[in-house]
């Protein structure tokens, strides 16, 4: 059956005979139908993406929120892939020696999310640099013997475990059809076709998703691809915008509306989705970042009434925005300050409710700047 989002086509035959979607080339045609329901989300989500781009201009250390935030878009972005991690776990002071698979896989979200915005400096949006980012998320974790950094050369499906290609809820293009579409897919994005961006990095992200180029790894870069589509644009000047909380909220319609478009062709269903989405979640990101300016100022304060101590605690409470969970021996290392400077500072943050102990061991004690914490931990 062919319609506008492409055709299942028959590969291989006998015992052997399966069939997997190959995607017409985009925009779709006839072009995708914006009722009014449609425009209205459109302009929903313009709207509040202009507010979150707006704030991230205003605030003073945005850079702290959007490294905080990268991190734990990482979490929910792996989380969504199975990986069994919290946020406490990626923050913890000794992760070089607790790190375990699961942790792993998002620090190397966060490595590669953080060379994907550099990368985009020197080179467009292209295949190549996403097979580059695929290559670290990809780099000594589980699926490292899937060929990171490269599109793959054998046939992969979607479907639950021990499904075969037989039984699989989706089989994506074969290598060959994938390779050829990826190509179309690069082309769309840097087209001048009139679209809106946002239309736009919809109609990409399902068509990236559909086509599955990778072994592994594919929602986690077509998720990243959405971020550094909007920054590629201007439409954001940092990585403020991620859209994995709302995909793992509504995972199951996640997968049913994708799945509409391939089916049916009905790309309209899909595009006010992802409207919806992409509004909700620069919502939820400026409460965010409205929720950490109130506790910073809150906290500044109360640090200005603490005599000659002031000094150190700032820098101590500065680190503590940064590392949200400390232990006292790695702070004064990173700091240059003594030890008993940085343990003065930090019982005094613990009388002023900013500290907690997390931990009752008395050596290498772990402290955690709770109330922040809590802003974070929201969704995870």
């Amino acid at each position: 059956m062919k319609h506008r989002a492409g055709e299942f086509i028959t590969n291989l035959t006998g015992e052997l005979q399966y069939q997997s979607f190959s995607p017409r080339p985009l925009p779709p045609a006839p072009p995708v139908e914006l009722d009014e329901e449609a425009i209205g989300l459109l302009a929903k989500a313009h709207r509040s993406l202009g507010i979150l781009e707006g704030i991230s201009r205003q605030v003073p250390d945005m850079d702290l929120f959007v490294s905080m935030y990268v991190r734990k878009e990482a979490l929910l972005s792996s989380q969504i892939e199975g990986t069994q991690a919290t946020l406490d776990d990626i923050l913890d002071p000794d992760i070089e020696q607790n790190t375990n698979l699961h942790v792993a896989d998002v620090v190397n979200y966060v490595k590669c999310s953080q060379y994907a915005k550099r990368r985009l400096e020197a080179l467009p949006l292209s295949n190549r640099l996403l097979q580059e980012t695929h290559q670290i998320l990809m780099r000594n974790v589980r699926g490292d013997e899937k060929n990171p950094g490269e599109f793959r050369r054998s046939q992969n499906w979607i479907g639950p475990q021990g499904s075969t290609l037989r039984d699989a809820r989706y089989v994506p293009p074969n290598p060959l059809a994938m390779i050829e579409a990826m190509s179309d897919l690069e082309k769309f994005l840097h087209a001048d076709d009139g679209l809106d961006p946002l239309i736009k990095i919809g109609l990409a992200h399902y068509q990236f998703e559909t086509i599955h180029p990778f072994l592994d790894g594919n929602g986690r870069v077509g998720r990243l691809l959405i971020t550094l589509f909007l920054m590629e644009k201007n439409i954001l000047s940092r990585e403020t915008l991620y859209m994995s909380y709302f995909f793992k909220r509504n995972r199951v319609e996640y997968y049913d509306r994708l799945m509409e478009v391939r089916l049916k062709g009905n790309f309209e269903q899909w595009v006010k989705f992802f409207l919806r989405g992409v509004h909700e979640s620069a919502e939820d990101a400026v409460q965010t970042i409205a929720a950490l300016v109130k506790l910073h100022e809150k906290n500044i304060a109360a640090l200005d009434n603490t005599g000659k101590a002031a000094l150190t605690m700032r820098k101590v409470f500065r680190f503590l925005e940064r590392n949200p969970i400390i232990d006292i021996k790695k702070t004064s290392v990173e700091l240059e300050l003594s030890y008993n400077a940085v343990s003065r500072a930090v019982m005094r943050l613990i009388e002023l409710g900013i500290l907690v102990q997390t931990e009752s061991r008395q050596r290498n004690r772990v402290f955690a700047y709770e109330e922040y914490l809590e802003i974070l931990r929201k969704d995870t």
